[in-house]
């Protein structure tokens, strides 16, 4: 609105201006040597408006010639930085999408288009690090540590290949720079905080810890307990040298971690060689009730020099009842009692514990058993539970299993990292539990089909009847198939056939040897010698009459005498199907996996045809040579 009133004004003022102008009289006149040019007032102000602007007019054309090449030239590096930001852009994306092929194409057109823009530096690093060439990420990480504005990002990437080269000391060296030019960083103050540790430098990891602090990296409870863990770290390191500053270092621990087990132990410990009982006692039960733990247990027994083994017993008492029901109070308890010669006391507190011990248990049972009644055996036993018994807790940090405290983990250098745990290793697993079986599964674990015809040539056994029918004989796997002698149970009351051709030779009928047993203990059968058939059997023989229940139960039991004893016995507590008769003549049947190779496709060979005396053939080929084909 403000602006359409000033123009407003200005229109205004221009026409007042013409019409003021229009309303003058006289003449201009311009004598120029032999020109005279004379003009009203109004055409002279309006001549000279537009030489003006022509005058304007032919400036601006000079000025945009003059400028043209410039313009061309930032338009053009315009042009190519937007076309070096879009490979920028989708070089990173391939990088995200794990295309390492796409992401060097888009790296080298974007240091083409745009070399200069410190994305491309880190697109061709992230593309040689996906591609694995490391020296070419190396020199690329190289390049940006150069710059002003990314040497952070190249220190950066300069640690993390020395940490893959497994560089140690280049990995801190380039650490250390970084925190020197950022103080604030978080990886390179961890980073050589964790080489201090590794160094026993204690007093500069305090120093790096305390700068983290003042910076606002951690929080305050953080700030207590690992600097509680760092001072404990030096007094377990000064105990033996600097006694002095070892105490200080350990009370200051305490008073910052009071459940921290290592200094706990070491500050009850100063404090009993200082004869302060009772601020021992008070520091290991602190400790003791967030996690009880055996070295708490000791020093506690331990607390007062010169003390005897029951006054011992009663002290670890009255700390395990602050835990009731804990593995940890309960072998504290038995310990102390064995040391005593309190054995019922001992075996009191194992009890609960006994059913699923760990490996502390049950070696403090082998112990007391040796110990009490000197039962080596009942010690063995024990000691032998003790091998397949359940870890007890131990320090463990990052999978690994330590027998005593550290203050960094081995693994990955990060501080307070070991905590007293069951290992993970030894925590019980459902090995009994199975996936639930899918019909897949179940075809693919299924085992090979058997052939039809070979499930056939085995006999399977059926139940006994009610009837005292004749026993069939126990089927073995590797026996041959018989020749049929007599007829099936369930034919019993038809004609037996005769066999076609006759027995050479005696043929054993085997009989299963425990019905066998069970008949002559029932007095229902005599042993008798084998069944035997001694020469050719008659082409025709008699029905069969109906034979009285003890006959027929009798006559396999007249073959038992001299019947060898079956590998496999018949299992008469399952129910099976009906027995399926053998038959006379076992076709011989090829392998599952055998592809097998039909007469008609072997090769003929012409001339073994000619030579050989021409025989009748059988078959389909027979049957077509007598109608002459």
């Amino acid at each position: 609105m403000f602006r359409i009133v000033i123009f407003l004004i200005l229109v205004g003022l221009a026409a007042a201006g013409s019409a003021w102008v229009a309303e003058q009289t006289g003449d201009v006149v311009l004598n120029w040597g032999p020109w005279r040019i004379a003009m009203t007032l109004p055409v002279f102000v309006l001549a000279l408006g537009l030489t003006i602007a022509a005058c304007v007019l032919v400036w601006n054309l000079i000025s945009a010639l003059l400028r043209a090449p410039g313009h061309i030239r930032k338009a053009h590096r315009a042009r190519r930085h937007q076309r070096g930001r879009h490979a920028i852009t989708h070089g990173l994306l391939a990088i995200g999408q794990g295309d390492s092929t796409a992401a060097r194409q888009h790296a080298d057109t974007a240091k083409r288009l745009a070399g200069d823009d410190p994305l491309t530096l880190l697109l061709h690093a992230q593309a040689a690090q996906l591609e694995g060439d490391r020296d070419g990420a190396r020199r690329a990480f190289r390049a940006m540590a150069e710059r002003h504005d990314t040497r952070l990002l190249g220190l950066r990437g300069l640690f993390i290949e020395a940490q893959r080269a497994d560089d140690a000391y280049a990995a801190v060296m380039i650490a250390d720079e970084a925190l020197r030019l950022a103080p604030n960083a978080t990886w390179a103050s961890h980073a050589v905080l964790g080489f201090r540790c590794a160094e026993a430098d204690w007093d500069g990891a305090l120093s790096i810890l305390d700068g983290n602090y003042t910076a606002g990296m951690i929080d305050k409870p953080t700030y207590r307990r690992q600097r509680g863990v760092l001072l404990t770290a030096r007094a377990l390191a000064l105990e033996t040298g600097d006694r002095d500053l070892s105490r200080s270092s350990a009370m200051e621990a305490v008073k910052l971690a009071p459940t921290l087990v290592p200094a706990a132990v070491l500050a009850a410990k100063f404090e009993s060689e200082a004869h302060q009982v009772r601020r021992a006692m008070k520091i290991i039960e602190a400790a003791w009730a967030a996690c009880p733990h055996p070295d708490l247990a000791d020093a506690y027994a331990h607390v007062r020099l010169g003390d005897s083994a029951t006054q011992r017993l009663a002290r670890v008492e009255n700390l395990a009842a602050r835990t009731p029901g804990h593995v940890e109070g309960a072998l504290a308890v038995a310990r102390a009692a064995i040391d005593a010669a309190e054995f019922g006391r001992a075996r009191e507190a194992l009890a609960p514990f006994t059913e699923d011990p760990t490996q502390r248990v049950a070696m403090l049972m082998a112990e007391l058993e040796r110990t009490e009644h000197g039962d080596a055996g009942k010690a063995r036993e024990w000691a032998l539970r003790a091998v397949r018994a359940r870890h007890d807790p131990a320090w463990t940090a990052d999978g690994y299993v330590s027998d005593r405290w550290q203050p960094i983990s081995p693994v990955t250098g990060r501080l307070d990292a070991f905590q007293w745990q069951t290992p993970v290793a030894s925590l019980p697993s459902e090995r009994s539990s199975v996936i639930e079986s899918s019909a897949f599964a179940e075809a693919v674990l299924a085992p090979p089909a058997r052939p039809a015809v070979a499930e056939a040539a085995v006999e399977r056994p059926t139940e006994p009847t009610s009837e005292p029918l004749v026993i069939p004989p126990a089927v073995q796997d590797n026996e041959p198939p018989r020749p049929a002698v007599a007829a099936e149970p369930e034919q019993a009351e038809q004609p037996v056939e005769a066999v076609d051709k006759p027995v050479d030779k005696p043929v054993d009928i085997p009989v299963d040897t425990a019905e066998h047993s069970r008949l002559i203990e029932a007095g229902a059968a005599e042993p008798a010698p084998p069944l035997q058939a001694a020469g050719p059997v008659e082409a025709e023989s008699e029905p069969e009459t109906e034979a009285e229940p003890d006959a027929v139960a009798a006559k396999p039991a007249e073959t038992a005498a001299a019947a060898p004893t079956p590998l496999f016995r018949t299992r008469n507590d399952l129910a099976r199907p009906a027995e399926t008769p053998i038959q006379a003549i076992v076709p011989i049947m090829r392998p599952p996996d055998d592809p097998g190779v039909d007469d008609d496709d072997q090769p003929r060979d012409e001339f073994a045809e000619q030579l050989a005396p021409k025989a009748q053939a059988g078959g389909w080929r027979g049957f077509w040579s007598r109608f002459g084909g």
